[in-house]
């Protein structure tokens, strides 16, 4: 079957691609400022008006919760003595993006359950509006881009219940990510579109090791994260000796040239 040729770059990635690539999102930070650590990692969570405020605070506590368990406290500890670091976006329509947690730097279970009451208490500072998961992509890429950290592994975890309906392709913002070695992850909650796995899979996720997991529900979101933070930091080993896989959401990869 003969492939479409790909619609052209819209203005808005255009520049933010041209802008990203002057600075250099892989460019030192301040003099002085740049720690290393072994993953830069930002949470990029769904706040569209698809997502209700329980929805939402299930989202939340999800996360908190993972960042409590123990299989996750001891794969940020493995990362010693570097540690990881970890930052939570808020996004829902291209001009509504909020990074509400900043960059924060995880060594051990103290740091783990700072961050994890940090999240849990986020309120909702993005009260709805469309979906544009290209826009929060390359806001992600921002956030790395200055956030004053020198990761051995970079990467972005998009989560949500929809396809993108506003804003830069997803395609064309992974693809930024991509030549930046910059990992697109995505958890993708099938209440809404069952068939919205495929979506994530052909359109979002991408670069250095790319993956995917899903959640049926909200309600499932928790175990999702949980798996998808411990393929981020500890490595595929680690989720796969500590998970029942039988009861684990499903998991997609896709080869790094995507």
């Amino acid at each position: 079957m003969m492939r479409c040729e790909r619609p052209p770059l819209t203005r808005s990635l255009i520049a933010a691609t041209l802008a990203l690539q002057t600075v250099g999102v892989m460019a030192p930070k301040t003099p002085g400022a740049t720690e290393p650590v072994a993953l830069e990692l930002v949470l990029a969570v769904d706040c569209s008006s698809s997502v209700s405020t329980g929805e939402f605070h299930l989202q939340m506590e999800g996360i908190a919760q993972a960042f409590l368990h123990p299989d996750i406290v001891a794969a940020i500890e493995a990362t010693a003595p570097e540690g990881i670091a970890v930052s939570l976006l808020l996004w829902s329509s291209e001009a509504n993006q909020v990074q509400s947690v900043g960059w924060t730097h995880l060594t051990d279970a103290a740091t783990a359950a700072a961050l994890a009451e940090q999240i849990r208490g986020t309120p909702r500072v993005v009260g709805g509006g469309s979906t544009a998961i290209g826009a929060a992509i390359m806001h992600g890429l921002d956030l790395i881009r200055r956030n004053g950290f020198s990761g051995e592994r970079k990467a972005i975890d998009v989560s949500g219940d929809g396809a993108a309906n506003q804003g830069p392709e997803p395609e064309r913002a992974r693809e930024v990510a991509a030549a930046l070695s910059v990992s697109v992850n995505g958890l993708a909650i099938l209440n809404e579109d069952p068939a919205l796995a495929l979506y994530y899979e052909r359109e979002v996720i991408g670069g250095p090791g790319a993956f995917m997991v899903t959640a049926r529900n909200y309600r499932d979101f928790a175990k999702a994260i949980l798996k998808k933070l411990l393929l981020e930091i500890g490595g595929t080993p680690v989720a796969q000796r500590r998970q029942d896989e039988r009861s684990a959401p499903r998991l997609s990869k896709v080869s790094n040239t995507r």
